[in-house]
């Protein structure tokens, strides 16, 4: 069982490293040392990514509360719940995943549902549920839960509560240890649990959220989370929230994401998934192409994991094995 520290459970090593991405910086009209990146992909548990900081605290507070099952929502290739369902497989706790639509829908099953049930998770089907009835659901789930003696734990869509965001909060300081001068951090605004913990450590000046599209109102979603976590009201409208990279929806894949994967992964050969970090890294390259972020400007991307996501995503894996490149010698 992981070590318990201030009120949460420890579930990886920190601190995740930063690197210079010199070859993207220099295809972006950037200088050498302008571009950084924080490897939260790196963070060990279940295939790595941010919801492991927000975990860290749910299931302290689980645990504080004796809890031995763990019950949260989120789409059928949520990152959050399968690293959910790891930080139960990791501490001996029962994990059910409330997802809508049903096993039919879910194409080849591939992408983090097989990571799921790798970690054994067991998934209650919300058939025409929409997302924002979800938790209620997932509260129905865990009544029937405790009639059957068991003591579950709700974790909030996304991990992203006040209690979820000091996990970023603590990323955002532990950001600023390592990069004192950064000017930017640049990360995918999802549920805004985490640009809310970074905006609290760092200040809202310094960070640039992109839309994802995974709630309807992200500026204001993200400042009554950081306002919960720094005790003052945070305006919505001073927020750095781009929305141009959204496209035609959540999980529909947008023509910049494309090729901002494309062009992070043939300098720097890191890979971005289409839902989030793809869409961050586009939000990124508008802004430097607007000015937004210049030469000689410390920038940092937050990757926020999800590569499983990257395999269950049947037109990105559809369009790039298309573009797959033939060789043949001479």
């Amino acid at each position: 069982m992981g070590d318990v520290v201030k009120g949460r459970v420890e579930l990886s090593t920190w601190p995740t490293p930063v690197e210079r991405m010199p070859r993207l910086a220099a295809r972006l009209g950037l200088r050498e040392h302008d571009l950084w990146i924080k490897r939260d992909d790196l963070i060990g548990l279940g295939g790595g990514g941010n919801k492991v900081r927000k975990l860290e605290w749910f299931v302290g507070a689980a645990l504080a509360e004796g809890a031995d099952t763990l019950v949260t929502t989120g789409a059928a290739q949520s990152n959050h719940a399968r690293l959910t369902a790891a930080a139960g497989a990791r501490l001996g706790l029962d994990v059910v995943l409330v997802f809508p639509g049903t096993p039919e829908g879910t194409a080849d099953g591939s992408g983090n549902l097989v990571l799921d049930s790798l970690f054994a998770a067991r998934v209650h089907w919300a058939g025409d549920a929409e997302p924002s009835t979800l938790g209620d659901v997932a509260g129905e789930v865990c009544e029937r839960l405790r009639r059957d003696g068991a003591r579950p734990y709700l974790i909030p869509f996304g991990g992203s509560s006040p209690l979820g965001a000091h996990g970023y909060t603590e990323g955002g300081e532990e950001l600023r240890a390592q990069l004192p001068d950064v000017d930017h951090v640049v990360v995918a605004l999802g549920s805004g649990g985490t640009m809310a913990g970074l905006v609290a450590a760092l200040g809202q000046e310094r960070v640039l959220g992109v839309h994802c599209g995974a709630v309807p109102e992200p500026a204001a979603t993200v400042a009554d989370l950081a306002g919960a976590l720094t005790g003052r009201s945070v305006d919505p409208g001073s927020l750095r929230v781009r929305t141009d990279q959204v496209g035609a929806g959540y999980g529909v894949l947008h023509e910049p994401v494309l090729e901002a994967m494309r062009t992070v992964a043939e300098t720097e050969g890191i890979a971005l998934d289409p839902v989030y970090t793809g869409r961050a890294m586009a939000g990124l390259v508008a802004a430097v192409r607007d000015g937004d972020i210049g030469p000689g400007q410390r920038t940092v991307f937050l990757h926020t994991g999800g590569l499983p996501g990257l395999f269950g995503h049947t037109d990105t894996v559809r369009r790039t094995v298309s573009a797959l490149q033939s060789w043949k010698p001479a």
